[in-house]
């Protein structure tokens, strides 16, 4: 797979786990996927901030990827968490 093809591929990754945080809870239908992409969102948002750090010295980016992070994180934990809301 070229380079051209895993940003594309990194980018509907993300998109997709963008609807799965909107659209379920906004259509109040299958609700569960929420919190599942959430966390999958929190995976690739971690996994990037290592790349950028290991691979292409990006500081500004590691700091881009943890911004989107931390809410992914608190609806992660807010969902999944001992006081689920």
């Amino acid at each position: 797979m070229n380079s051209a093809a895993v940003v594309r591929l990194i980018g509907l990754a993300e998109f997709t786990a963008a609807l799965g945080l909107i659209l379920p809870a906004a259509l109040n239908i299958a609700t569960v996927l929420t919190p599942l992409a959430a966390t999958g969102l929190t995976a690739i948002m971690i996994l990037a901030m290592g790349f950028h750090d290991a691979r292409r010295k990006e500081p500004s980016s590691i700091a881009f990827n943890a911004i989107l992070l931390i809410p992914a994180a608190i609806l992660m934990w807010g969902c999944f968490g001992p006081h689920a809301f």
